[in-house]
């Protein structure tokens, strides 16, 4: 079970991170509204730029923290519910704007892994 929870964590992690400091200028299809960079979909939910940077910067650290919890146990649960809360919130605004549903999947997916992280 203890490999099993280290590849959640490095999946969830990687994956944050590639969003937020690799693809954060790129077009993807899972971008909010029609968004083809990350500004632009905080601009289709409604939000200020400053709230993206904001974000990212919880987001990249709770990774980061994730990744470092591998090593250092006592953080695990604060990594992994902080980001469970961001990525409730990333559902959330997909569903506010109406998104198809497949455009929330990836923050599902790894909410779901952040919850088993918390819980086991």
């Amino acid at each position: 079970m203890e490999y099993f929870i280290i590849a959640i964590k490095t999946v969830v992690s990687i994956s944050l991170l590639n969003v937020w400091l690799l693809q954060f200028n790129k077009s993807t299809k899972w971008r909010g509204g029609n968004a083809q960079n990350m500004i632009e979909e905080f601009r289709a939910y409604g939000l200020p730029a400053w709230m993206c940077y904001t974000i990212g910067f919880f987001k990249v650290t709770l990774s980061i923290l994730l990744i470092a919890s591998i090593w250092y146990p006592s953080i695990e649960n604060v990594a992994a519910i902080g980001l469970a809360l961001l990525l409730s919130g990333s559902i959330s605004m997909h569903i506010r704007i109406k998104d198809p549903m497949y455009k929330s999947l990836p923050a599902a997916i790894f909410l779901a892994m952040c919850l088993i992280i918390a819980l086991i």
